[in-house]
């Protein structure tokens, strides 16, 4: 006992794959899953960017020019100049602005920034999701290869039997090398199609291995998933999700048309150094600052508002309309699947009884041969019936759970 139990560690696990960790696993590995980071960063850059407009924002101005006329008066005043100003000028200036209140722009930029994002992580959900059905369709069509080369496996077994016992009729007198030839002709066309399935199935788990980001051999286990008899009906697609995500960007561009008309409160302040300053008379450089608050009110938006809106109305239901046509599409989708899996559960009903006749019929035609009332040609036939009804009950099997699982796709269940 200690032997068989230090033997059983030392022999590795058999490596073991599920349907759902094979499609947890392929979207996790998939380049574009980097994307959800991505959108992420350039939201809060975005976010950034809209907050730093309460910071003051400074501007530094500077001239220098000269005028071929200035102000002067009409009359001689003793002491002072004719022209009042010098003709050439000069003024360095700094403004600083701060944002009081600016009608809820900033706020609604927020609002339009986060709306985008959800609506990007939306279409980003959809073009993954697709990748569900590929995963699918690669695990499930390995499980039938697996199958068919189980089948055929089984009939190979048979073949041999057959020709040995083709051998010893052949011996006795009652089947001649002829009989014997046939056997191996059958033996070849068999032993061609596990090749050809074993280089099929190998390539899908090429295919596989690439999109969860690990080794799939032809010893890795494929557990084979269990469904109910019920059958998911409800749509919980997320190309919904993406059509409510855009109909909120819009809402939200909507709202933010009330900002645009708007009044907007700011304080400031000007420093400067120029000649002439303030006081006009003086003609040298002098430092001087100004400080105020400033209203602006801009009507000009008033003049495109209904059209905004119009736009943004039409928009949202051709939004509306390409949800309806999805829903309608996916319906009948949904309506194509049910009646595919009905139809193969009807099928597969049968598959036994169809199986236990056949066996029969070939242990019959056996039994012929051997007693020399049926050709050995006749009796191959049987067998390659018998095979290929067993063939069929395995396809039947896999291409219902094929079906259910593409209904579960199409509805996400």
């Amino acid at each position: 006992w200690c032997y068989l139990f230090v033997f059983c560690l030392i022999i590795p696990a058999k490596a073991q794959l599920t349907l759902e960790s094979c499609q947890e696993k392929s979207r996790n590995n998939y380049p574009l899953i980097r994307q959800y980071a991505l959108i992420e960063k350039s939201r809060d850059y975005s976010l950034a960017n809209v907050q730093k407009g309460n910071l003051p924002q400074i501007s530094l101005q500077g001239k220098a020019s000269y005028q071929s006329d200035v102000t002067s008066l009409p009359f001689e005043v003793p002491g002072v100049p004719d022209e009042l100003l010098p003709r050439d000028q000069y003024q360095a200036v700094i403004n600083i602005q701060q944002n009081i209140w600016d009608g809820g722009n900033m706020q609604g930029r927020k609002k339009e920034v986060k709306a985008l994002t959800q609506e990007k992580q939306a279409e980003l959900d959809v073009n993954l999701y697709a990748l569900r059905e590929r995963i699918n369709q690669l695990f499930l069509s390995i499980l039938l290869l697996n199958e068919q080369l189980r089948q055929n496996d089984l009939l190979q077994e048979q073949l041999a039997r057959t020709r040995k016992n083709v051998e010893s009729y052949c011996s006795n007198g009652i089947a001649n090398q002829a009989d014997i030839d046939a056997v191996k002709v059958e033996q070849i066309r068999a032993n061609q199609e596990a090749i050809g399935l074993q280089n099929k199935r190998d390539a899908y788990m090429r295919m596989l291995s690439l999109f969860i980001g690990e080794p799939v051999t032809a010893e890795t286990e494929l557990q084979k998933p269990t469904v109910s008899s019920a059958l998911p009906v409800e749509i919980n697609r997320p190309e919904l999700n993406w059509y409510t995500a855009q109909e909120h960007r819009l809402s939200v561009q909507e709202q933010n048309l009330k900002t645009s008309f708007m009044p907007q409160f700011s304080l400031f302040a000007q420093g400067g150094y120029a000649n002439p300053g303030l006081d006009m008379l003086k003609d040298k450089f002098q430092a001087y600052y100004i400080v105020g608050a400033r209203l602006n009110w801009n009507f000009g938006a008033l003049y495109t508002l209904k059209n905004d809106r119009q736009k943004i109305h039409t928009e949202r239901e051709m939004i509306r309309n390409q949800t309806e046509t999805f829903l309608f599409n996916t319906r009948l989708q949904i309506t194509e699947q049910s009646s595919a899996i009905q139809a193969l559960r009807k099928q597969m009903a049968e598959d036994d009884e169809m199986i236990r006749l056949q066996t029969n019929i070939r242990q019959a035609a056996e039994a012929k041969v051997e007693n020399g009332t049926l050709s050995v040609t006749d009796m191959l036939q049987e067998i390659t019936k018998e095979s290929m009804a067993k063939q069929q009950k395995s396809v039947h099997e896999i291409q219902l759970l094929m079906n259910i699982y593409q209904q579960k796709y199409i509805t996400n269940n």
